[in-house]
């Protein structure tokens, strides 16, 4: 039986040495690691993982695309893709920062209490994804979308969320989104606030250091059945969370924190990884990693 090999193309000067030992962990014999990949320089390195192998044995060879920067992760991808032809193709797996698999874990954590099983029941809920605009923030809007739930996208800047809103429809043509800015000092406008009234789910996926939904703004929260705060690092993203919380009820709310939604997070990387080896030739990106995420 051929060695399991996963190739790990990073688009930061250094590869990342957390998806190094998760790879490692989940079952690759040999990790062959490349950093400061571009779309103008990943071919050569694509055309190895095509061209040494063939047949079943091809099958053992993947490639797992990350880094800090997603545009230009999800550029290398579309452009290993693209490279492929025929049957000469092997898996991939895409994950800058960790976007895909903590969104999909965080699309999970929201499952187990609101009916997002359920497309006809998802479209009665409201979600407001606050820091909507970084990496994380994206996918977790485009998940939800995908779900059929109204998804408003936050950010301290109202063009930005607007821009998100534009690249999720392009994807998910049925998307019911709405961009809003988010508060600055002077206090929140009517927008932000009637957002955070109705909202079913709230998920704070900001950056770390900034407490996104304070005390009084979490008491506005009337509708909030599940709260999710992403950031691990104090302070809180939603004031009263911990980053330990894992479906803990508090004023009210279905909590969980970073580290509450990272244990998913984790088994959800893993089983992608292991799956790259099992099925000819996967591509796994937000969607498909949500599945795997259900699944477990």
């Amino acid at each position: 039986m051929s060695k399991r090999i996963l190739i790990q193309l990073d688009c930061d000067p250094q590869p990342s040495t957390f998806d190094a030992v998760v790879a490692v962990d989940a079952g690759a014999d040999v990790l062959l690691r490349h950093g400061g990949v571009t779309p103008e320089n990943v071919v050569p390195l694509v055309h190895g993982a095509m061209f040494t192998r063939g047949g079943p044995e091809l099958a053992a060879t993947a490639i797992f695309v990350g880094g800090s920067d997603v545009a230009a992760a999800e550029a290398v991808h579309a452009r290993v893709l693209a490279t492929f032809f025929g049957p000469v193709r092997v898996g991939t797996m895409l994950d800058p920062a960790g976007a895909n698999t903590t969104a999909s874990a965080a699309v999970v954590a929201a499952a187990r209490h609101l009916p997002l099983a359920d497309r006809a029941a998802a479209a009665g809920l409201r979600a407001l994804v606050l820091g909507g605009t970084g990496p994380v923030g994206q996918r977790v809007a485009r998940l939800l979308a995908l779900k059929g739930t109204a998804v408003t996208v936050a950010s301290r800047s109202l063009a930005r969320a607007a821009e998100v809103c534009a690249r999720v429809s392009a994807t998910v043509p049925a998307a019911r989104l709405d961009a809003v800015a988010m508060p600055v000092a002077g206090g929140a406008g009517e927008g932000f606030l009637g957002a955070v009234a109705h909202a079913d789910l709230i998920v704070s996926a900001g950056a770390a250091g900034a407490t996104l939904l304070d005390a009084g703004m979490r008491g506005a929260a009337r509708s909030a059945r599940v709260l999710i705060d992403l950031n691990a690092v104090p302070p809180a993203g939603i004031d009263g969370i911990g980053i330990a919380d894992k479906g803990k009820i508090g004023r009210g709310c279905v909590c969980y924190g970073a580290l509450g939604v990272g244990g998913t997070k984790m088994k959800i990387h893993r089983a992608a990884v292991a799956r790259l080896f099992e099925a000819p030739a996967v591509a796994l990106d937000a969607e498909k990693l949500l599945a795997i995420g259900e699944e477990l």
